[in-house]
């Protein structure tokens, strides 16, 4: 089901990056999709076929209004209930964010060092990243003990191994192919 959840993320990227909305809409989407993720009785209410579309988009409506909810994700989320889509709103929410950052230019990365970094550590490995990927790289740094040295970096799909029980191994490696 993700290539569905996808199309409407892009859809609503589309809308929202055209109209200058998109961080408003990602707050507004994300928060409903908390409140979905979180009351079983929402989910229970939204998934029900015995629930009319209306009366489902009537609920939908108070809650939007509650949170404060754009037109735009008002609209989206009426076209969800519309096409029986509810139960995918949380994978929607996430392919909606990773589509806008993709657009935006902003890669995620995770960088795992096993003692604490210092802040101009933290700025250098970021920039040596930003150059990297030709994006702008939104970090988050993460502890892992067991890398004697060095950091693990994952930006997508993409991993870059500095760690030195990497080098290690490929130093290993070369001297039991000689």
């Amino acid at each position: 089901m993700r290539s569905a959840s996808l199309q409407y993320a892009h859809a609503l990227a589309d809308t929202a990056l055209a109209q200058g909305a998109a961080a408003p809409v990602t707050q507004q989407l994300g928060d409903f999709a908390t409140a979905y993720t979180t009351s079983s009785e929402l989910r229970n209410f939204l998934a029900s076929p015995a629930v009319s579309k209306a009366e489902k988009r009537g609920v939908v409506e108070k809650i939007a209004q509650r949170l404060g909810a754009s037109k735009i994700v008002r609209n989206f989320l009426f076209v969800v209930i519309d096409h029986q889509r509810t139960r995918l709103l949380p994978e929607m929410f996430q392919s909606f964010q990773d589509v806008v950052r993709e657009r935006q230019g902003i890669a995620e990365a995770e960088i795992v060092s096993p003692a604490v970094l210092s802040d101009d550590q933290k700025k250098t490995i970021t920039k040596s990243l930003e150059k990297l990927t030709g994006k702008k790289v939104e970090a988050q740094f993460a502890l892992d003990p067991q890398l004697l040295g060095g950091v693990l970096v994952r930006v997508g799909d993409t991993i870059y191994d500095g760690s030195l029980r990497n080098r290690l191994d490929d130093l290993r490696q070369k001297l039991a192919a000689e």
